[in-house]
């Protein structure tokens, strides 16, 4: 009667270790994959110099998830070293997708990008990625202090490089009015924080690394009036010297930009400056 309860009571263990034993073999196989896109790869060219030409040439571009669904077809776009390019269009007309094209998050089905003449599959993906600073619409802080925060954008960053990059973001003084200053913990996902102070410490991250491209997706969108106004003045100051790409629905954002590109469809249909 024991042996039988003994059995009895390791049969449900059992039961999982096999079930773990299968799921094993899925989970491993998937380790075992080698990414089309490896940022730990040491493969591709790492050119001396970046000036910051981007050319899109007949962009094609299908997500794996929709294959149904081509998103642009057949984009074609100059930024010559140091302009700032503003993409405008309704929403799903592929401005989003050029930014994660330009830093290879996917590749395009059909095209080239080229940075500097420089087919961009040749290039190798973590120097390309270093050589570019992104603010999103909702920046992603983690659980640490502002100063870790911002470290984040670049290894072995000095102190005065972040007080730098705070400055150029204009989050210096509200950081100093802090009490802990630097050393300010920001909760997960930055919930310490107002909106428009996560978006500057963002800024900072991606300045801190002194990026020749910039990419700014809707980085104002999702803030009241004022803060607007003072992110748009730390980012106007950011992209001076840079090439940079602006996705924007508000004109405040783009009727600064030396080339406003007009999105429909998954082209381009409209280029301009503000005033044309």
């Amino acid at each position: 009667l024991i042996g039988a309860w003994s059995i009895g009571n390791i049969a449900p263990p059992l039961q999982s270790l096999a079930s773990a034993r299968g799921a094993a073999y899925v989970v491993f196989d998937i380790i075992k994959l080698v990414p089309e896109i490896d940022s730990y790869s040491e493969e591709g060219t790492k050119p001396d110099k970046v000036t910051g030409s981007i050319q899109f040439r007949n962009i094609k571009f299908t997500y794996p998830a929709r294959k149904e669904v081509q998103v642009l077809k057949g984009v074609d776009l100059t930024v010559q070293p140091g302009q700032t390019v503003a993409l405008v269009g309704s929403s799903g007309c592929g401005k989003s997708t050029c930014v994660q094209l330009m830093t290879r998050f996917y590749d395009p089905e059909g095209g080239i990008i080229t940075l500097d003449g420089n087919n961009l599959k040749d290039l190798n993906v973590k120097w390309l990625r270093e050589h570019i600073g992104i603010v999103s619409q909702e920046p992603i802080l983690f659980a640490m202090s502002i100063k870790d925060n911002i470290r984040m954008g670049r290894n072995n960053v000095t102190d005065d490089e972040v007080i730098a990059a705070t400055k150029m973001a204009n989050a210096y003084n509200f950081i100093m009015d802090l009490p802990e200053k630097f050393n300010t913990l920001v909760g997960e996902r930055g919930a310490q924080l107002s909106g428009g102070q996560k978006q500057r410490v963002a800024i900072a991250r991606a300045l801190v690394r002194d990026p020749k491209i910039l990419l700014l997706d809707e980085a104002t969108s999702a803030l009241d009036t004022e803060s607007e106004s003072i992110v748009q003045e730390a980012l106007d100051k950011a992209r001076a010297g840079r090439t940079t790409l602006v996705i924007a629905h508000r004109l405040s954002t783009i009727k600064n930009a030396d080339i406003i590109a007009g999105f429909k469809d998954g082209v381009i249909v409209e280029q301009g400056t503000h005033d044309q």
